[in-house]
């Protein structure tokens, strides 16, 4: 299933990526929260979308990318893949927007499962790029495999991100 999801993520972006319109790519650091934080240090990641514009200030699309994050104390490094809906809202007359991803973040690791994906951020919009400081959280199952958690619960693998993007058109 995670193949398949991959599979199409790709072929989406491959295709959108050719067309050039509205094309979003950048990237983030940030500080492991919630359960991450017991396990990774930072998180670093890679972000792409496809924005339509809607109505005036309201972007609308979807998104993609990696975000990795940093083992601490024997930890191993894990990741995600975010597949989401993206929404953006700029506001008139000032250089500032909102926006929320809304998806599935697909794991890198066979013992953390997949899991629903939210970021909302709030950012500074210029010409040909926005800055942009952001909340990504990831509730997931992890699989007991003997690491570092010990049982078959739910746990919230989430970051405080600041990251900038850049339009190619």
């Amino acid at each position: 299933m995670k193949k398949l999801l991959l599979l199409g993520a790709f072929a989406l972006f491959g295709g959108i990526a050719h067309a050039q319109e509205g094309f979003r790519l950048g990237g983030h650091i940030g500080a492991p929260l919630g359960d991450a934080a017991d396990a990774a240090s930072v998180t670093i990641g890679v972000d792409a979308a496809y924005m339509w514009n809607i109505t005036k200030g309201l972007d609308i699309g979807a998104t993609t990318g990696y975000s990795h994050f940093f083992g601490k104390d024997q930890v191993d490094d894990f990741g995600f893949i975010p597949i989401a809906a993206s929404g953006k809202y700029k506001f008139d007359k000032i250089p500032l927007f909102v926006g929320l991803d809304l998806g599935a973040a697909i794991s890198t690791k066979d013992y953390i499962n997949s899991g629903l994906y939210v970021a909302p951020r709030v950012g500074y919009q210029m010409k040909n790029a926005e800055l942009y400081l952001g909340f990504q959280n990831i509730s997931s199952r992890y699989k007991n495999h003997g690491g570092y958690w010990y049982d078959d619960d739910r746990y919230n693998f989430g970051a405080v991100n600041f990251g900038v993007n850049f339009f190619l058109k």
